[in-house]
């Protein structure tokens, strides 16, 4: 019969594997005595403690680091000392305190059997189904990227991984929108609402037609941004953050929503007729015949500018004037602000060489911003009354001068 000394320095699991996740440096003196008088060892992940040894019969005394056991002796009832020395070491290797390796610690031989042994055929079946689809998706991915063909044709993703870009802020987009309706949108959510819709107005329609980017649709990718941000930075300047006050709500002039809609839906089709009309982007000149298209930018965005900053500096709270502003744009044209929206659409469809598109865009812009500003001349001969007629019958033209 193999002792108990053997036992131990030979045994990597049982009776002593409790020992081993802790990677102690065991090192045990053998010593002779018999197997029944060892009860059951109690596992335990703790550091080495002589407690773990149950026995009715057994006396534990500690010196140090070491562990006596004072067995009874079986023949004459008198008590023999077998020393049982148990050297360690306090230090854990790095893995051991790794909260990855944690689960592994306890991991055995005997532990997997049982494991494997109390699958049954159902769960055999899910667990297959479930590692299927990552071996199937990598061996796809392996694949597709050794493919010779892949490479040859490597532009071809210029057609597709653009279009995932844009249908993925589309949808967020839609997603802050909703937010900023219930008054929930962080900055970046704005920002996202703002930057879906230019992208899609400016960027997808040419790329569409064309099946590339280049040229105008970047330059007015940049351009609606800065455009549409004129009012959020003058409220920075002015009050030195981005937030809109609290301010009188009649003075807030919204058209019904479906009025709304049909700007929007028209605006959209329009620029997308201007990508669908022009020519292809590498067909569209350059050199000095886009000076005028530069000169229309300028302009508007210059107009929108000053129609802003004028009309912020006599209005409280940059949304309720306080008195008629008669002063920049707005000696020439009484609504600079929806002119100059108006004209970037134009310079955009100008710009792609889509003379068609620019005169639609034209007509949605004024059938949508006439039934506003109908709204607004109203309020502002309501509390302005003769100052604001005689500002009229000086400046006659609500939009294009010298047009209408």
């Amino acid at each position: 019969m193999m002792d108990t000394g053997t036992l131990f320095l030979n045994s990597r699991t049982y009776p002593f594997s409790f020992l081993r996740p802790f990677n102690k440096h065991i090192h045990a003196q053998p010593f002779i005595y018999k197997s029944h008088c060892l009860k059951t060892l109690k596992p335990t992940t703790a550091q080495l403690d002589c407690s773990g040894v149950r026995s009715k019969n057994l006396s534990i005394k500690t010196f140090k680091n070491q562990f006596v056991l004072h067995p009874p002796s079986l023949a004459s009832g008198k008590s023999k000392t077998h020393k049982l020395k148990c050297l360690y070491s306090s230090s854990t290797s790095s893995g051991s305190q790794n909260p990855l390796l944690k689960p592994f610690q306890n991991l055995s031989s005997t532990s997997i059997k049982t494991t494997l042994s109390q699958l049954t055929p159902i769960d055999i079946c899910k667990w297959a189904a479930i590692l299927s689809i990552p071996i199937a998706v990598m061996k796809w991915i392996a694949s597709f990227l050794l493919n010779p063909f892949f490479w040859m044709y490597f532009s071809w993703t210029w057609l597709f991984w653009p279009w995932l870009l844009a249908f993925g802020l589309a949808f967020y987009g839609i997603y802050s929108l909703c937010k900023h309706l219930r008054n929930e949108a962080t900055e970046f959510e704005q920002l996202a609402v703002v930057t879906s819709t230019i992208t899609w107005l400016t960027l997808v329609p040419p790329a569409y037609f064309n099946g590339y980017l280049e040229g105008w649709p970047f330059v007015f990718f940049f351009v609606y941004h800065y455009f549409f941000f004129f009012s959020v930075s003058i409220r920075k300047r002015l009050y030195g953050d981005h937030y809109p006050r609290s301010h009188d709500p009649k003075w807030d002039v919204v058209l019904p929503n479906w009025c709304g809609l049909l700007f929007c839906g028209g605006a959209i089709v329009s620029h997308w007729l201007a990508a669908f009309e022009g020519p292809e982007l590498h067909l569209v000149p350059g050199g000095w015949s886009n000076l005028l298209i530069w000169a229309l930018i300028m302009v508007t965005l210059f107009m929108q500018y000053n129609s802003t900053l004028y009309l912020a500096k006599y209005s409280e709270k940059v949304v309720v004037p306080t008195t008629v502003v008669h002063f920049g744009p707005y000696r020439w044209v009484r609504h600079p602000i929806y002119a100059s929206t108006m004209l970037l659409f134009v310079t955009y469809c100008v710009a792609l060489r889509a003379p068609i598109s620019a005169l639609v865009v034209v007509a949605v812009c004024l059938m949508y911003y006439d039934q506003k500003v109908k709204l607004e001349e109203a309020l502002m001969i309501e509390s302005f009354e003769e100052r604001y007629k005689e500002y009229m019958s000086k400046v006659r033209y609500k939009f294009i001068p010298l047009v209408y």
